[in-house]
């Protein structure tokens, strides 16, 4: 059995917990006062991204999703665009899936009985999910929200990373931070979540190098020469 999950949900309740102690260490360690704990849904997951954001920023790769379908709810899938981009369409409700179908030229499927409640449009789910895939790679996003607007359909644009790091809704909240690496290169990073008003914390360093402290450890572990190999091959690069 599978079963959706609010992950979104879960995971902004606990940064909102983890800055709710952090704010009451800060307010009994400091001078009493509290303070406001910001957090919000899209940046509790952008935080958990990992390295999605530096890939995208450095060698311009865009991760793509795996699939996000709804199990025992028909149709409500997430499909590809003509223009490569993708939609997230929501149109298991009856009348909705019936105006849709009509939207989309489907007479025959929206005047269906077998389809008309949803237990009949399970059973046909693959048959459904490629007659709109069909229909969304014909398409572009833009062209494709505004039919389904029209016809009060719920759909929504799905966000690449390109997307993410062009929204200004993500910089102004400072989702999107940019720091210089040691060769001087650009690097965009993701901001801190959660965001605290009088200790919103901030990035001070990026990491080491590659191979930093590769001599150190060998060192450590007996190795000199090759600790003063590895040194010298580092001040090479």
């Amino acid at each position: 059995m599978r079963v959706g999950v609010s992950i979104g949900d879960s995971i902004a309740a606990m940064h909102g917990v983890m800055g709710a102690l952090m704010a009451l260490h800060q307010r009994n360690t400091g001078d009493g006062k509290g303070q406001v704990v910001d957090v919000a849904l899209y940046e509790s997951v952008f935080n958990l991204m990992e390295s999605l954001l530096p890939e995208y920023d450095m060698f311009g790769f865009t991760r793509n999703r795996s699939g996000a379908s709804l199990p025992g709810i028909t149709p409500s899938n997430t499909y590809p665009c003509r223009d490569k981009k993708y939609v997230v369409i929501g149109a298991n409700a009856d009348s909705i899936f019936k105006r849709m179908m009509l939207a989309i030229g489907r007479n025959d499927l929206a005047n269906d009985p077998e389809l008309a409640h949803n237990d009949g449009r399970v059973k046909r789910t693959w048959e459904l999910d490629e007659v709109i895939t069909a229909w969304t790679m014909q398409h572009d996003l833009d062209e494709i929200l505004t039919i389904l607007d029209k016809a009060e359909v719920p759909a929504g644009k799905i966000y690449d990373i390109a997307d993410i790091v062009n929204d200004p809704h993500y910089q102004a909240r400072e989702m999107i931070r940019q720091f210089q690496l040691s060769d001087g290169r650009p690097l965009k990073l993701p901001g801190i979540v959660p965001k605290l008003s009088r200790t919103p914390g901030e990035i001070r360093w990026v990491g080491p190098q590659l191979g930093a402290h590769t001599a150190e450890i060998l060192s450590s572990l007996g190795y000199d020469e090759v600790a003063q190999a590895a040194l010298k091959a580092q001040e090479v690069i």
